[in-house]
């Protein structure tokens, strides 16, 4: 969906004449009112597609997608990572537990 909306928008420039500019307008065309991770995914695919074209078809290509602005708009939300505990220390914790209340709150969750 992504190409071919690309090749539809572009079809009269060559690939070296695409500037940051007309992506940034391009994907603000193509993904109007969509949520972030599909914004990011169709950057994505696009970005694909210029690392495809510099690797193996034109080796001086500089990619439109490769600028800091695009990089930084586009960017992954971050993950957060919990800790998990081991099963005993929660047991040790729920146990050692001076208040009867405590203990049966902890011993009653799922």
């Amino acid at each position: 969906m992504v190409m071919s909306k690309f090749c539809d928008a572009f079809s009269d420039q060559q690939l070296n004449q695409v500037t940051v500019d007309h992506i940034l307008d391009f994907l603000n065309q193509l993904t109007d009112g969509c949520k972030p991770q599909t914004k990011r995914v169709r950057y994505a695919h696009l970005a694909a597609f210029f690392n495809f074209v510099k690797n193996n078809l034109i080796s001086d290509f500089v990619s439109p997608c490769d600028s800091k602005m695009l990089r930084k708009l586009y960017r992954p939300k971050v993950k957060i990572e919990w800790d998990i505990l081991e099963k005993e220390t929660v047991d040790e914790i729920i146990f050692r537990t001076t208040d009867d209340r405590n203990r049966l709150i902890s011993l009653d969750s799922p």
